[in-house]
């Protein structure tokens, strides 16, 4: 599989678990859009960092080959999917009272 697979992957995954699986619908909340534009700069300056310096390479093989602030477009979605995965278990999480101290 090519990053840019696995990366779409991620966001299907992320986006069936919130939608269907754990029944969150961030994905439909004014709120996560929100959020995500708030995070967004921040990823993208921490992928221009990290990737202008050679820090983090990509195999262009692997890769469509555009970029955004240095960074792979496909970075930038499996970071989106990422951050949704984990908003929606937090959310889901916390509608159940999991990790609240007793």
């Amino acid at each position: 599989m090519t990053y840019t697979q696995i990366a779409l992957f991620a966001v299907a995954c992320a986006a069936a678990l919130d939608l269907y699986v754990i029944q969150t619908k961030l994905l439909l909340r004014r709120a996560f859009w929100t959020s995500y534009a708030i995070i967004l700069p921040f990823q993208l300056l921490t992928n221009w960092w990290l990737t202008s310096r050679n820090i983090v390479m990509y195999d262009k093989g692997q890769i469509m080959g555009e970029r955004l602030a240095s960074a792979p477009l496909e970075d930038l979605a499996f970071g989106f999917a990422l951050i949704l995965g984990v908003l929606s278990l937090w959310v889901f999480w916390g509608r159940r009272g999991i990790g609240r101290a007793k």
